[in-house]
C-alpha cells in the first residue's frame, strides 16, 4: 500500500514515504559552517594584509635618504656639543663651589684668629698702667679746654690742610 502522502505536492512536505523506503533528503545548506569559513578566510586575508603593510613599513624604515642621514648626524653632533658644554659648565660650577667653601673656611679661621688675638691684646694691656707711665715717665697731661680746637667739616668726608695747625 502506498502512503497517503504520496499524492501530495513535494513542496508541502519534503519528507514523504514512497513505499517502504525513505528517499534521500537533500541536506539544507549549513549557514553556520559557511559563515565560520567566511570569517576564517577574512581573518586570513586581514592577517596577510597586515603582514604586507608591516613588511612595507619595515622596508620604508630601512630606506633612509641621504638628507635624513645628514639631518640625524647633525642632530647627534649638536646634541653632543650641548652635552659637552653642559658637562663643562657643571664641572666649573662644582669647582667654584669647592673653591668658595675653601675660602669661607679660611675666612672663618681668620676671624677666629683675629678674635683670639684681639682678646689676647685686650687682656695684655692694662690701661691704668699705660696712663700712669704716660703721666710719670713721659710727662703727659690731659688736654685743657683752651687747647682743644674744633674744626667744622662740610658735607665732604675729608678735609684738606692748607697750613700748620696752631698749638703744635
Amino acid at each position: 500500500m502506498k502512503n497517503q502522502t504520496a499524492g501530495r505536492d513535494r513542496t508541502e512536505n519534503p519528507y514523504y514515504v514512497d513505499g517502504n523506503t525513505v528517499r534521500r533528503m537533500e541536506a539544507a545548506p549549513d549557514y553556520r559552517r559557511q559563515q565560520r569559513e567566511r570569517i576564517e578566510r577574512e581573518k586570513q586575508e586581514e592577517l596577510r594584509r597586515r603582514k604586507r603593510v608591516a613588511r612595507r613599513n619595515q622596508e620604508r624604515a630601512l630606506r633612509m635618504s641621504r638628507s635624513y642621514v645628514a639631518f640625524l648626524t647633525m642632530a647627534v653632533v649638536v646634541f653632543g656639543v650641548f652635552a659637552g658644554f653642559y658637562i663643562k659648565v657643571q664641572s666649573s660650577v662644582t669647582a667654584r663651589m669647592k673653591n668658595i667653601a675653601t675660602l669661607e673656611s679660611q675666612i672663618s679661621d681668620l676671624k677666629a684668629e683675629n678674635d683670639e688675638a684681639y682678646k689676647r691684646i685686650s687682656n695684655s694691656i692694662d690701661l691704668d698702667s699705660v696712663r700712669e707711665r704716660a703721666m710719670t715717665e713721659l710727662g703727659m697731661t690731659y688736654a685743657k679746654e683752651s687747647q682743644i680746637i674744633y674744626y667744622s667739616v662740610g658735607e665732604d668726608d675729608y678735609m684738606n690742610q692748607f697750613g700748620e695747625i696752631p698749638g703744635k
